[in-house]
């Protein structure tokens, strides 16, 4: 036996069934009696379930209103004028004044809205070190390479969160109050912030580091804030269950959006009178405009939505099933008429012999 007839034996897969392929298997053969019914029923099925979809979508009610504030637009046209020249000063407020003629049903959602903002953006979605934001005192101390040039401030202290998404953090805030009568006073709808993000975020993802002498902000100590923060992360919130990296808004935040424009969850409207949603009336929402965004032309949206049994309103979804039945049920029809003209081609060769 040759060297290389031994070296092909050693690679040689073994004589079994399995190696060999030689296991008993189906192979089906799809033949018009099969193929044409599996057509029809899965284009039948994609479409009822894109008409209940699409009409399930539209039955969702939306109230939105842009408050970027460009000329003419409204009251936030001052604070947008600021923000086309330089960044807008603190506590510059505006209002939206709307009205309900009937009962807005719940539960109610309040978003805001972006667009023209790529967080998708690859440079961006990477500006992040989620060690640091995991509490890990190390990373608190020494920011990864990725948020560069968000790592450390000129003085060479950390940041901390550190990276471009945390810098770019949206910090606009809102209030809605609720004028039952004509005339009357208005009452502050209460906003439910708790429980706006995934609850994988907040309590696996991100953790604040160990307190230090009881202190979040000792443990914090020998780091800064972002360049475009005003406080430090540990102020985020008065309430110690909703500060640092487990504050909701900056959870929400930081998980970053697939498209260029997309709505991110403020508050929900579901406690005392208004469980059942928002009743008719006038209402008021007072803006705190913050947040610029005409440098990039973008705008800002306050959106009020409820839901459904299929989440929020998304169109897209029902008519992509639409299509992908109607696509179904016509393959169907194209195949039946082939089969038919061929068969009986078939037919008459068959009568001819």
């Amino acid at each position: 036996m040759t060297w290389s007839a031994t070296a092909r034996g050693a690679h040689q897969p073994d004589n079994t069934a399995f190696t060999q392929q030689r296991l008993p298997a189906w192979q089906p053969l799809l033949s018009a009696s099969i193929a044409l019914p599996l057509f029809f029923c899965a284009g039948l099925a994609f479409i009822g379930l894109g008409l209940g979809l699409f009409y399930s979508s539209n039955g969702i009610k939306e109230l939105e209103y842009d408050y970027t504030g460009n000329p003419g637009t409204g009251n936030c046209s001052a604070c947008a004028l600021a923000d086309q020249y330089r960044a807008p000063p603190l506590r510059c407020s505006c209002a939206w004044y709307f009205s309900l003629p009937e009962l807005f049903p719940g539960p109610v959602y309040l978003y805001y809205e972006l667009t023209n903002f790529y967080q998708n953006n690859r440079r961006y979605s990477v500006s992040r070190d989620d060690t640091q934001l995991s509490g890990l005192p190390s990373a608190l101390r020494h920011p990864a390479n990725e948020c560069a040039p968000y790592q450390r401030r000129a003085s060479g202290l950390p940041i901390a969160p550190c990276g471009a998404i945390a810098n770019s953090l949206f910090n606009d805030s809102f209030s809605l109050w609720h004028q039952r009568q004509p005339g009357g006073p208005y009452v502050e709808v209460p906003l439910d912030r708790t429980g706006i993000a995934w609850w994988t975020d907040c309590h696996v993802k991100f953790r604040n580091p160990p307190l230090v002498n009881g202190s979040l902000a000792l443990a914090f100590h020998g780091t800064a804030p972002p360049p475009n923060w005003p406080r430090p992360v540990y102020e985020l919130s008065p309430d110690p269950n909703n500060t640092g990296f487990i504050n909701q808004d900056f959870v929400v935040w930081m998980r970053t959006a697939a498209l260029p424009t997309f709505r991110k969850l403020y508050a929900r409207i579901r406690q005392g009178n208004y469980s059942t949603g928002l009743p008719r009336g006038s209402y008021i929402v007072n803006i705190t405009y913050n947040y610029p965004v005409r440098a990039f032309g973008g705008h800002k949206l306050i959106v009020f939505s409820n839901i459904s049994w299929m989440g929020g309103k998304n169109p897209f979804l029902g008519i992509a099933y639409l299509v992908v039945g109607s696509l179904c049920i016509l393959m169907g029809f194209v195949m039946l008429v082939v089969y038919i003209r061929y068969q009986d081609q078939n037919d008459e060769d068959e009568d001819e012999e």
